[in-house]
């Protein structure tokens, strides 16, 4: 299925139509699952989903498949949306606020999705305990620069600055960080 999203975004880059409409039908599943389970609200995840198949087809012609998948690409296109509307959110509306500091953000409750049975309701949370464990485990400064990236969509240049560091030792922190959380959570 990557190869077959790589060759549509090489053909949604020169415009061609038909290219959306079977990028759409293989790509939509995967982000509507994405977008459903970051924004809590299918009809805004609906939205949010033309938006980002509107975002493709004007920005296809950026995708390099030397720098990793079309469904890598897509998603993280689709990741950046729903972060960008989460950040548009007035704190009113009831949605905790997730911030890079110790303590602040309560992953379990984000992660849970209403319409799941309690036994995958119970396997993911179980799931996400050891995600929270395992994060425990990281220095605290990787930790956080972790959650600033990838719970914040803040850029490797931000936080560089946040922590002080060069640019190339905050994306070797980042690098390593995530392969301990792996290693991790394949104990």
């Amino acid at each position: 299925m990557t190869d077959d999203i790589s060759g549509l975004l090489k053909r949604l880059a020169v415009q061609d139509r038909a290219a959306l409409g079977l990028l759409y039908s293989s790509a939509a599943p995967k982000l509507m699952g994405l977008l459903t389970r970051m924004l809590g609200d299918r009809a805004e995840a609906e939205d949010a989903l033309q938006e980002v198949m509107i975002r493709l087809w004007q920005r296809a012609a950026t995708y390099d498949p030397q720098k990793g998948s079309g469904m890598g690409w897509i998603c993280a296109i689709a990741r950046n949306h729903a972060l960008d509307r989460l950040r548009a959110r007035p704190a009113a509306r009831g949605h905790r606020v997730v911030s890079g500091g110790e303590g602040d953000m309560d992953v379990l409750d984000l992660v849970a999705d209403p319409a799941m049975g309690v036994e995958d309701q119970t396997m993911l949370r179980a799931r996400m305990q050891a995600v929270v464990a395992c994060f425990e485990e990281l220095p605290a400064d990787r930790a956080r620069a972790v959650r600033g990236a990838y719970l914040m969509g803040l850029s490797y240049h931000d936080l560089a600055a946040q922590f002080d560091v060069p640019l190339n030792t905050m994306r070797t922190w980042l690098r390593r960080s995530l392969i301990s959380l792996r290693e991790c959570l394949d104990r």
